[in-house]
């Protein structure tokens, strides 16, 4: 599990350990699930969002995106713009639907047909 909570850090796994790990989190019970990537894993983050909510969890939604730039420090000095990105995830409550009787009432054995 990453540092913070609800939080799936993004890097150069294959998309679907980043899917299964979003929806860990939601069937845990949790509300929210943060996505958090920068530079080239940012379009890795977009697809595990785009592929979750299409394919296993109809009823998720986007609450917010972040975007920024973080200073990283060289090796040779200096310092490297790094263009990083948020994804906070939410799993909507989908009303319930009341049950429906669809079964006919049995007729009883001492009722003639008509």
């Amino acid at each position: 599990m990453s540092r913070e909570p609800n939080t799936v850090f993004i890097g150069r796994k294959p998309v679907m350990s980043y899917v299964l790990a979003v929806m860990t989190l939601f069937s845990a019970g949790n509300e929210e699930v943060t996505l958090r990537a920068r530079g080239q894993a940012i379009t890795t983050a977009i697809d595990v969002e785009e592929i979750t909510r299409r394919r296993f969890m109809e009823n998720m939604s986007v609450n917010e995106i972040h975007i920024g730039t973080e200073e990283l420090p060289m090796e040779e000095g200096g310092t490297r713009a790094v263009s990083t990105i948020e994804i906070i995830l939410s799993a909507e409550a989908r009303p319930r639907e009341e049950a429906k009787a669809t079964q006919e009432p049995k007729a009883s054995a001492t009722e003639v047909p008509k």
